[in-house]
């Protein structure tokens, strides 16, 4: 016989609903590893159910090292705004930045792989979805070392930024990183500079660029000077170094690091956003 407080013991190991704990326990005899099982592959049940939702709400996540020469930044999505300030949720996210500084996957799937006591990352996932009825999915993971990496996280943490500094010889760039890393948040850069600018982009500025100026009936001997110098515009508008700094306008974001420290500089970067 199930009694109330089988059920309200497995109510407290799980967290699922009083019902879903009675009809566990009665479908498992009363055998508490197996209601649990049954809690879980209901989960999977959920999310399977779930997966042609569009989880574009959640949350970013970031565990940097003490000595700030490392760091991790995950997405983790979901349905509904209100799921994603959940306190289960927000745990569930920091522990998959901690097993990911933790463990060091290579990628996403990796990450999904890693286990945390006896169940792996992807199983506290589905246990979580079983347990709130919606798709959840880590969209996004990176891990980056540098002399100095430092974290920005967007008011409302649907936005992440990590920066590596270079150049740093050893002083405390926390607040330049800051500063660089809200810019990349609110200006969204292609690159760091023109070198890292990937070549299909480039083809493409210039195909526009072209077809612009043949649109504009300029000479056709023109054409490639006057199509290098809006892909010289562009690399100015859309790569990190060249943008004009939104904290003060009359510095690019590479004189401003500089007028930091002397020959500080920015040695990647990575940027990801919740939706």
């Amino acid at each position: 016989m199930i009694t109330a407080q089988d059920v309200n013991k497995l109510r407290t190991m799980t967290g699922a609903g009083m019902m879903d704990c009675k009809k566990a326990l009665t479908e498992a005899n009363g055998d508490f590893e197996k209601a649990i099982e049954i809690l879980r592959k209901k989960g999977q049940k959920v999310s399977a159910s779930r997966s042609d939702k569009d989880a574009t709400e959640g949350s970013v996540f970031v565990k940097t090292s003490d000595d700030k020469k490392e760091a991790v930044l995950i997405a983790l999505n979901c349905e509904t705004d209100f799921v994603a300030k959940n306190e289960e949720f927000q745990s569930l996210g920091k522990l998959i930045a901690e097993t990911a500084f933790t463990k060091k996957p290579t990628d996403t799937a990796a990450l999904l792989n890693e286990k945390v006591g006896t169940l792996t990352i992807n199983e506290k996932i589905t246990e979580l979805v079983g347990k709130i009825g919606e798709k959840l999915e880590v969209s996004s993971f990176v891990h980056m070392k540098g002399e100095a990496v430092v974290p920005y996280i967007h008011a409302g943490s649907k936005l992440g930024v990590l920066v590596s500094l270079k150049g740093v010889n050893g002083k405390d760039v926390t607040d330049a990183g800051k500063d660089v890393g809200m810019q990349i948040a609110a200006m969204n850069p292609v690159a760091v500079d023109e070198s890292a600018v990937d070549k299909s982009v480039i083809e493409k500025e210039l195909e526009i660029a072209k077809a612009q100026i043949a649109a504009e009936g300029k000479p056709a001997n023109m054409v490639e000077k006057i199509a290098q110098g809006k892909l010289q515009k562009f690399f100015k508008e859309n790569t990190l170094v060249h943008q004009s700094f939104v904290k003060d306008s009359s510095k690019t974001v590479a004189q401003y690091l500089d007028s930091v420290s002397k020959g500080l500089a920015v040695a990647e970067f990575k940027r990801i956003a919740i939706g």
